[in-house]
């Protein structure tokens, strides 16, 4: 597996930096699962200073940001037409203000891993997250280290679709709907939660209780709502079902919760592709539940 890595200025500048943080938790699971990171130049180098030599045997080095670094990742997301030349996923630990996170190289990059369906990763709380889902399907044991992650009983869960992608929201949460339902509360913008709202009803929910607490449309102001929750620590995981395809009005607003996940790195999970959201829903229907 060959995951492209970079990570702001901010995460890898000091030992006790997110991208240290995610890397000390999740060494011995990249290892087992055989993970060659393709990081971009002083990512790669603050690795290399920071860790042990050895501790990454599959870590290569990519050309510096302002040399094509991210580029290259970005081309090798969509596929360079060899196995050699093609990444599945990236890793991308952003810091909300750095203006280099939002250079099209860097827009790109998520762009194209929701296009294509690869994880596109960008807080420490969802690279440790996508580490133990690989391991759970690999058939691995539950690492306990992961346990705060998978502490449904205690997290809030959002759940946000485009318009086009409504349908595929609907379906996830139908065949999945039991792992959904073990979070202590669910939140989503308005036409999406009233959809799932009657979709538990029609699996039982009490009619009388909102299976899901709506907000308002994304347009309307919900992404900001919902960014909020985030920033309150309020929401743990988010499930957002983007649309790459289609201009988005309310673009700002999208990027605000985007940033308010970044924002509290080490907390936030978000998944954007509806193929990943059910290879994690897998994962955690496997995964001993927490008591």
């Amino acid at each position: 597996m060959r995951i492209g890595l970079a990570a702001n200025r901010l995460h890898h500048e000091r030992a006790d930096a997110a991208l240290f943080r995610w890397l000390r938790a999740s060494a011995t699971g990249i290892r087992e699962l055989g993970v060659a990171l393709h990081a971009v130049g002083r990512t790669h180098d603050a690795i290399l200073a920071a860790l042990p030599a050895g501790g990454l045997p599959g870590l290569t080095r990519y050309p510096n940001g302002r040399e094509g670094g991210l580029m290259k990742l970005v081309a090798e997301i969509v596929g360079m037409g060899a196995p050699e030349r093609t990444l599945d996923g990236a890793v991308y630990l952003i810091d909300p203000v750095d203006p280099s996170s939002v250079f099209p190289e860097a827009i790109a990059l998520k762009r194209q891993c929701v296009i294509h369906g690869k994880p596109f990763i960008s807080t420490v709380a969802s690279a440790r997250d996508w580490v133990e889902m690989e391991r759970i399907h690999a058939g691995l044991p539950a690492d306990p280290g992961a346990d705060d992650l998978h502490d449904f009983g205690n997290q809030t869960l959002a759940l946000i679709a485009h318009d086009a992608r409504k349908p595929q929201m609907l379906a996830f949460a139908a065949e999945h709907f039991d792992v959904l339902s073990r979070f202590a509360q669910r939140i989503g913008t308005g036409t999406t939660g009233q959809h799932l709202n009657e979709l538990a009803w029609s699996r039982g929910w009490p009619r009388e209780q909102e299976w899901i607490q709506r907000f308002q449309s994304g347009p309307l102001g919900g992404d900001a709502q919902i960014a909020d929750r985030v920033l309150e620590h309020r929401c743990q995981r988010a499930i957002f079902f983007e649309d790459p395809h289609v201009a988005r009005q309310h673009e700002a607003d999208i990027q605000l919760l985007e940033r308010a996940v970044t924002t509290v790195t080490d907390e936030a999970v978000c998944i954007t592709a509806p193929n990943l959201a059910a290879r994690w829903a897998i994962a955690a229907r496997r995964r001993p539940q927490q008591r």
